[in-house]
């Protein structure tokens, strides 16, 4: 359940997040205006960002390390920054932002490979030996 949260608290905060990025280059009263108010209206949105994030990560953290949940949020908002540029900016993607993205996603599956696989007792009893071993080797 912990990882449901997570996901769906990731998936609003980067809405808010690519709106407080992005949105401005739409709106013509706050792309032509001052920069200032541009930046007010950003940290405004990003406000309920961080109000979503903040969460998120504390829940993701009690199920997955860190990494993971930054890579996580990376692919989240890839797929967020997608549907925002086509449907909101009316931007098209290429075919090489593709390839980049599915550079994003092979780092979700090698950040989360060992979540899908079933740790072997062989392996797990080889890992604890070459501890032990590193431990001893930096007592001499």
């Amino acid at each position: 359940m912990a990882l449901v949260w997570t996901t769906l608290l990731l998936t609003l905060s980067n809405v808010f997040m690519t709106f407080a990025w992005y949105g401005h280059l739409k709106w013509p009263q706050i792309k032509h205006g001052p920069l200032w108010v541009a930046i007010v209206v950003s940290w405004l949105i990003a406000l309920f960002e961080y109000c979503l994030q903040v969460p998120a990560n504390r829940i993701g953290h009690r199920v997955m390390p860190v990494a993971q949940l930054k890579i996580m949020q990376e692919a989240i908002t890839l797929i967020v920054f997608s549907g925002f540029s086509i449907w909101f900016l009316r931007e098209r993607l290429k075919w090489n932002d593709f390839a980049a993205f599915a550079c994003i996603f092979g780092a979700v599956f090698f950040a989360f490979i060992d979540k899908w696989q079933p740790a072997s007792p062989v392996s797990s009893q080889n890992d604890v030996r070459d501890s032990a071993a590193e431990i001893k080797a930096g007592e001499h």
